[in-house]
């Protein structure tokens, strides 16, 4: 799926409380691509990914995908192309906890009142290692575990990009390298799109094309 942005910008209050979280940002992505987007703390780095991913609306600016332009989605129509199309894993692992890892996985699927194909769902929870702790709540698996358990809750509905949002940011290192080499295998074997936004120059560098933003500008980089 090619997704194109340009000149996107989102600026928050006016006169000299004016705020300019991202500053006409344009980029393009293609089917099957890894991209990194690296800045500090309150680059607009997070911001980026709630505009590329349909999350939030621009104040400026144009998002295709496919040529269409998704920002003239109704929210109701944008809110069913996002649990369709895209996945998402965040640093905080946002699973309900009165669910097993499996009811917290399915969930985006009964949201749209489908039901699991479950070779696919075997397939995903063997590649990531969960296959036997499908039935435990995420207060009784380790951290690296849980977010194991978001990355297939972002790949249940088969989308065709992945935005992950500082995932490894919870982690100890040797479990966020682990969920590192794992995203980078689903991208590769299940051929998806993955954007990874990150503070972190060495999980940026893992990617085929690196930006970096500062002060709300984008610029891509020499990987």
């Amino acid at each position: 799926m090619h997704i194109e942005a340009k000149e996107l910008s989102k600026i928050y209050g006016s006169g000299e409380g004016k705020v300019t979280a991202l500053d006409r940002a344009s980029l393009v992505i293609g089917t099957g691509d890894f991209i990194s987007i690296m800045g500090p703390s309150g680059s607009g780095k997070s911001t980026l990914l709630h505009l590329l991913s349909g999350l939030d609306r621009p104040t400026s600016g144009v998002l295709t995908y496919g040529g269409r332009d998704i920002y003239s989605f109704t929210d109701r129509e944008l809110s069913a192309f996002r649990r369709r199309r895209i996945g998402f894993v965040f640093q905080q692992f946002n699973l309900l906890p009165v669910l097993t890892a499996k009811e917290n996985i399915i969930m985006p699927l009964l949201l749209d009142k489908k039901q699991p194909d479950t070779e696919y769902l075997e397939k995903i929870t063997r590649l990531l290692g969960i296959e036997g702790r499908l039935m435990h709540l995420p207060h009784e698996l380790s951290g690296g575990q849980q977010q194991r358990v978001a990355i297939a809750r972002a790949l249940i509905a088969q989308p065709e990009i992945i935005f992950a949002d500082e995932p490894t940011g919870n982690l100890d290192s040797k479990s966020g390298s682990e969920v590192m080499e794992m995203l980078e295998s689903i991208q590769k074997e299940m051929e998806k799109t993955l954007v990874i936004i990150t503070h972190d120059s060495r999980i940026a560098r893992r990617a085929d094309r690196q930006f970096m933003i500062v002060d709300g500008v984008l610029t891509e980089v020499d990987a």
